[in-house]
């Protein structure tokens, strides 16, 4: 376990705001990971966990106390069973999974961040989601102050949420178990346009590594694969979650598809578009992405209260327009 001090949450996560950190723990395997959390909340130190920060806005005041980086690796295989560690990185997961000729996480490539915070925001893109593989997530429950496994039912996974996210820091992950499909081809494809860049029917399948690159093609062209040489990928990736409403609340124009109760599910990036911030849209060193409306990005000097007030421009605009509230993906941490 290393501590270092003088360390900016900017340099530690994707959208590149927050202050300086008061220490920074950097925990390298689960035992480290339980030991730091306790050391903290012991000391009454303000906790902040955090994995490959890519699903975060820092605070610009920085952190107050203890900042728990996951760094935490290692991927164990039993037969189609993957226990992974919390601190892995999710591509890299996703990339051995198709190497090994397992499917079911195949649509999820490219996707930034560690694979402990995947169950947490239940992280879900082009047809498919971790609740559809996960068979269970251990965690520190620092409530109980015990170590725990937790079934799905247990997780309650929901649309982009699950308990992980509805009790905030409460869990602490520390290895997930992911039930894939053994073979060559991939799950049946679920989403349009990733179907159409396979040029298979819906519902078919596809070579795991067809899938796989078809996707990170579709997401370079969005600017959400992590590149430091594009600005656009200066993200959270989707900064807002597709809202799911009643089937009278759909709006004219706007895209949809079922979703569960009879409820309908809308394009966040459609709304944010017509609601007058399109691709390109700035003020100030903040705005949507030249390639892809629904992720805000940031310019090197930007702050998280110039990017959040941004974000609450857009909800306002669309709230007015179409009388639909977005809610943010990403999570805005305070001290």
């Amino acid at each position: 376990m290393q501590v270092r001090r003088e360390v900016r949450l900017a340099d530690l996560t994707t959208l590149g705001v927050g202050g300086p950190i008061d220490r920074l723990v950097e925990a390298e395997d689960a035992g480290e990971l339980v030991a730091a959390v306790r050391d903290a909340d012991e000391a009454g130190r303000p906790f902040l966990l955090l994995g490959g920060g890519s699903n975060v806005v820092a605070p610009d005041e920085g952190w107050p106390g203890d900042v728990v980086a996951v760094r935490s690796r290692g991927i164990a295989r039993a037969r189609d069973l993957l226990t992974v560690q919390a601190g892995e990185p999710w591509d890299d997961l996703v990339a051995y999974a198709v190497r090994s000729e397992l499917a079911g996480m195949e649509a999820l490539s490219g996707i930034p961040g560690s694979t402990g915070a995947t169950p947490v925001q239940n992280v879900g893109a082009y047809g498919q989601e971790v609740a559809q593989t996960i068979s269970a997530v251990r965690v520190y429950d620092r409530a109980e102050k015990s170590e725990r496994e937790l079934t799905p039912a247990e997780c309650g996974f929901a649309y982009r949420d699950s308990r992980l996210k509805r009790e905030p820091g409460r869990f602490v992950v520390l290895e997930v178990d992911f039930a894939l499909h053994p073979g060559p081809r991939s799950r049946p494809v679920a989403y349009a346009e990733l179907a159409g860049k396979l040029d298979v029917a819906i519902g078919d399948t596809a070579p795991l590594a067809d899938v796989r690159e078809a996707v990170l093609e579709l997401r370079r062209g969005k600017g959400m694969v992590l590149d430091p040489a594009d600005p656009d990928s200066r993200s959270a990736g989707s900064f807002f979650t597709n809202p799911i409403v009643p089937a009278a609340g759909v709006v004219d124009g706007c895209p949809s598809w079922p979703a569960t109760d009879g409820q309908v599910k809308l394009s966040a990036a459609w709304l944010v578009q017509s609601a007058g911030f399109g691709r390109g849209t700035r003020q100030g060193k903040v705005g949507t992405s030249s390639r892809h409306s629904l992720a805000l990005t940031t310019e090197p000097g930007a702050t998280a209260a110039e990017l959040m007030a941004f974000a609450d421009r857009v909800i306002e605009a669309v709230r007015e327009q179409f009388g639909v509230t977005l809610v943010p993906e990403p999570t805005a941490v305070r001290p």
